[in-house]
């Protein structure tokens, strides 16, 4: 009988081995399907990194974002004033720029607002540095529309009041969970802007959202920020991008990404991306072992080099 040891061993070498044999055929978004852009000065790309999934220091993971290639990264606002003080030592330290995470888990509407108020507040009017945007985990699903809404009208005041971006996530769970659903606070909060995470719309509707053209339009014109991830119609995440068998998943995401790019290159304005495949158990694993199938690292480079490549002017 192998040993566990052994085993995760053979795993882990067998996938290595896989990998670098596929590596030359993995890049499925060829030179010849990059868009044609028109060249814009004023554009500016910026890409970041998450935090998610890595177990260091704030400055180890800084150091490895910083040697990767990244502008920036996005992190939960701290709660503690030490994992602040961390925080933005090991961004002054690397120089990189940061967005910021900010929601809350209550079951309660009210208490739920009042936290997330809490740390929205303590986020935008740091005074150690200025976020590029604050992305909002917002809401639920199961809250009431007025409930829901009452987080659009508290961070439209907010960032009126410390002129700064604020985001609402495309999120599973949280108030813009769906296509549908999000149809209706975009049309009538003309004020909302957006995060789009199209991965869970893929996952809550079981498509590539295919037949919701004219709703992903709406969204993609009120997008700010984008969370680079490849999801599909059983998942948010697809175990590896580079891998062929999912060449259409990484093409319709890439399509939507580029309309945004787009508009914002035609208004003269910018836009941030943060590549987010995350760990087990968004990674899908071996079973019994619960070894990634695929190493989520370098997955999220990959993926910055992509953009990089394709967005820069």
């Amino acid at each position: 009988m192998t040993k566990p040891d052994s085993r995760r061993t053979f795993l882990k070498t067998t996938l290595a081995a896989t990998t670098g044999l596929l590596l030359s055929k993995l890049d499925v978004l060829a030179e010849d399907s990059k868009p044609e852009f028109i060249p814009d000065k004023n554009f500016d790309l910026k890409i970041l990194a998450t935090s998610w999934g890595f177990d260091g220091s704030m400055d180890s993971f800084c150091d490895k974002v910083k040697k990767a290639g990244y502008d920036g990264i996005e992190v939960w606002w701290p709660g503690s004033v030490s994992k602040q003080n961390e925080l933005f030592a090991a961004l002054k330290k690397y120089s990189l720029e940061v967005g910021f995470l900010c929601g809350g888990n209550q079951s309660n509407a009210k208490k739920h607002l009042e936290s997330f108020k809490g740390a929205l507040n303590a986020a935008a009017f740091n005074k150690n540095q200025k976020p590029l945007y604050i992305n909002c985990h917002s809401g639920r699903d199961y809250f009431s529309f007025q409930e829901n809404k009452a987080f659009i009208d508290l961070t439209v005041s907010v960032a009126k009041q410390a002129d700064l971006l604020i985001c609402h996530e495309t999120h599973r769970s949280r108030m813009l969970y769906s296509a549908p659903v999000a149809k209706e606070f975009i049309l009538k909060n003309p004020e909302l802007r957006l995060t789009a995470d199209l991965s869970h719309w893929c996952t809550v509707s079981e498509s590539f959202l295919e037949d919701q053209t004219d709703t992903v339009n709406l969204a993609l014109s009120r997008t700010d920020h984008i969370h680079a991830r490849i999801g599909h119609a059983e998942g948010p995440q697809v175990n590896d991008p580079r891998a062929p068998e999912w060449e259409y998943a990484v093409k319709a995401h890439f399509a939507w990404w580029d309309k945004v790019v787009e508009m914002k290159r035609k208004n003269g304005k910018g836009i941030t991306f943060l590549t987010e495949f995350g760990p087990v158990d968004y990674m899908p694993a071996m079973p019994y072992t619960r070894q990634p199938l695929a190493d989520q690292w370098a997955i999220n480079v990959h993926m910055l080099k992509l953009l990089r490549n394709r967005y820069s002017s």
